[in-house]
This record gives structure tokens, sequence and C-alpha cells, in this order.
């Protein structure tokens, strides 16, 4: 891929993130369904962000940052750890 295409993908993902971030933080308040929309929209927000790194970085480089020493644990609890819930 190019600089300038890996530039646009970026662009286009972190945007993206942004948008369905703010889109679910927006409609948390929904009576019934608030809580569930939240969930899916800001889940797929921060799957986009990381995607935009991922183009920028490249997604090995990404990885090998991620499973860092140091962000290890924050990676394992990222992946692995389930919401509990809530009633």
């Amino acid at each position: 891929m190019s600089c300038g295409t890996r530039m646009k993908a970026f662009v286009f993902c972190f945007l993206a993130g942004l948008l369905f971030s703010f889109m679910g933080l927006s409609l948390l308040w929904l009576p019934g369904l608030g809580i569930g929309v939240f969930a899916a929209f800001y889940t797929i927000g921060n799957i986009f962000a990381l995607l935009s790194v991922m183009f920028l970085i490249g997604p090995w480089e990404q990885l090998k940052t991620m499973c860092a020493p140091e962000r290890a644990l924050a990676t394992i609890l990222m992946l692995v750890r389930k919401p509990e819930r809530t009633l």
C-alpha cells in the first residue's frame, strides 16, 4: 500500500471511529435502548480507532506495540474481558 493510500485509510478510520463513539455517547440517554446502543456504537468506534493506527504504522508493528511488556496486561484485558451484566 502506498503512503498516500495508508494516510487516507488512517484518516477515514479515525474519523469513523470518532463518529461512532460520539453517536454512541449521544444515544446513551435513549430510554430503554440507551445502554445497548451506546455499547454497540462505542465498540465499533474503538475498532475503527485500532484499525486507523494499524493503517498508520502497519499491523505487525501495532501488534508488537500492543504486546510490549508494559502494555501486555492492558491488551489482554481489552481482548478477553467479558463485560458484567447490569440490570
